[in-house]
């Protein structure tokens, strides 16, 4: 099998990014080799490549699940909100600067080019390139400029699917009314329908697939029946309601309770997983103080505004809240953005990600940050707890401390030390994302949080790779079954060079 095709959504969370990590996964398991392309993402849950690029975590989890090494090539532009109206931009894995939506929406047409040369790339290498769209691919006041969804589409002679939320309500219309305003050039690439999320018996859409094929001529390929617990690395947090569903059964009776703070600008949310993905763990997300009661384990996560998400917590009544939770013996954990919270100050000089020349943390860890221009992005492995870890770093943020790190790094970067704990061993934290992804170090940690308690946690031995790769079969599974594959497999092939 040789080709290409487009996977668009009639809206965000349509389920695009399901579908194509699904495809992935199903074309390679047949032997075909896939490789999935996101010309411009925006997300604050980024993969770091082992070359060391910044993509877009959906299209990192998108390679795992098609077996390949993720790579900067399968996504060039990757934006990173910082506010209402400015994000900081990223080309082929390197921040370019932080721009408002208006000095980018002047870039964008200038990024064809790069966007092109990356898609071209990935269909020199491989059998099959799936490429996800962004939004909605009719929105008739981003045409102009558009990079990522039909216009690219156009430019690279790729067919396409467009996938409708049925769970939504309007799914016709919403499919229809996608075409109809398109341009006719761009209408031309949409070459079917699938309607996704559907619940109950298929019989019930009655004609409405063939009425719609009548009045659009795009034919309905596939419903998806609602996958209940599908749970992807995902872009942004809208699919943070699916936090924990990554555990194959409820948890044990008499759980420890973990829970994360939601903070307003929360990032990288996917080490967050790798904890509720254990049966004797109840995870959770605390958008109040209140929330926080009962806690043993309580995240402070990753943060693409540090210092704002810091004052949010000072402000929304956290601060005190995790205090009283550390007296009352929980831990609590902070990673990157949080971690560098739980420090005792944050220098931003230069105002890279913030106006504020220095902000006081919380003082709970022995450690001062300075936020430096150069963007630190690479893989890390090492020991922690007596264990092997990996992990990675993206941070513009540099923590200094004059404790000994729990964390034994020893890499081609060096060894050295990361992380800090407080003299009473109740708050520690770490710059690493992915750690708690390693099987016996979220044990051991586990284990030492329920000690602190007087509590006793038994690790399942479950694996946190076999259950993400489960995720990812499910998905393939329900794709295989209720997808019509030949119709798919003539629009990959009409999508060859």
């Amino acid at each position: 099998m040789k080709g290409a095709v487009m996977v668009c959504g009639t809206s965000s969370d349509a389920g695009k990014s399901l579908v194509v990590t699904g495809l992935c996964r199903l074309l390679a398991r047949r032997g075909v080799k896939v490789a999935p392309f996101k010309a411009q993402n925006m997300s604050l849950n980024s993969f770091v490549t082992p070359a060391g690029h910044e993509i877009g975590r959906a299209q990192g989890a998108q390679a795992l699940a098609a077996g390949v090494e993720p790579e900067v090539a399968m996504n060039p532009v990757l934006l990173k909100p910082t506010g209402q109206r400015s994000s900081q931009v990223v080309v082929n894995g390197a921040p370019i600067g932080h721009l408002s939506a208006a000095d980018y929406h002047a870039l964008r047409p200038r990024l064809m080019d790069t966007v092109l040369a990356a898609l071209e790339d990935l269909r020199t290498r491989f059998d099959v390139v799936v490429a996800e769209g962004a939004g909605s691919p009719a929105e008739i006041n981003l045409l102009e400029g558009d990079i990522v969804n039909l216009s690219l589409a156009h430019r690279a002679g790729m067919p396409a699917v467009l996938v409708g939320d049925i769970e939504r309500g309007g799914v016709f219309a919403s499919l229809y009314g996608t075409v109809a305003l398109l341009p006719e050039h761009l209408r031309a690439h949409v070459r079917a329908f699938v309607i996704n999320k559907f619940r109950g018996d298929p019989a019930l859409l009655g004609d409405g697939p063939s009425e719609l094929a009548r009045r659009s001529g795009v034919p309905t390929i596939g419903v998806l029946p609602w996958l209940d617990g599908a749970v992807i690395d995902a872009e942004d947090s809208l699919a943070l309601r699916a936090f924990g569903r990554h555990r194959s059964g409820p948890p044990v009776a008499d759980a420890l309770q973990v829970v994360a703070v939601r903070l307003p600008r929360i990032s990288n949310f996917t080490d967050l997983d790798a904890m509720a993905v254990e049966p004797g763990v109840a995870a959770r997300l605390a958008e109040d103080p209140a929330q926080l009661a009962g806690a043993d384990l309580i995240v402070v996560p990753g943060s693409k505004s540090t210092v704002a998400d810091l004052e949010w917590l000072r402000a929304s009544g956290f601060e005190a809240a995790l205090a009283t939770r550390r007296a009352e013996g929980a831990t609590i954990l902070g990673i990157c953005g949080g971690y560098q919270m739980l420090g005792r100050s944050i220098a931003d000089p230069e105002g890279v990600e913030s106006s504020s020349p220095r902000t006081d943390g919380l003082g709970w860890l022995a450690v001062d940050t300075v936020y430096e221009p150069d963007k630190t992005v690479r893989q890390r492995r090492g020991r922690a707890m007596g264990e092997a870890v990996t992990g990675y770093e993206i941070h513009h943020g540099r923590p200094l401390t004059d404790t000994i790190g729990w964390v034994e790094l020893d890499d081609s970067y060096g060894s050295e030390r990361d992380g800090a704990v407080s003299e009473d061993g109740a708050v520690a934290g770490t710059i690493l994302h992915g750690l708690f992804e390693q099987d016996g170090l979220r044990a051991r940690f586990l284990e030492a949080v329920a000690a602190r308690r007087g509590r006793r946690f038994v690790p399942a031995g479950v694996s946190f790779a076999a259950a993400r790769a489960s995720q990812y079969d499910r998905i393939a599974d329900l794709l295989e079954a209720h997808l019509d594959l030949d119709a798919l497999s003539g629009l990959i092939a009409e999508g060859a060079r």
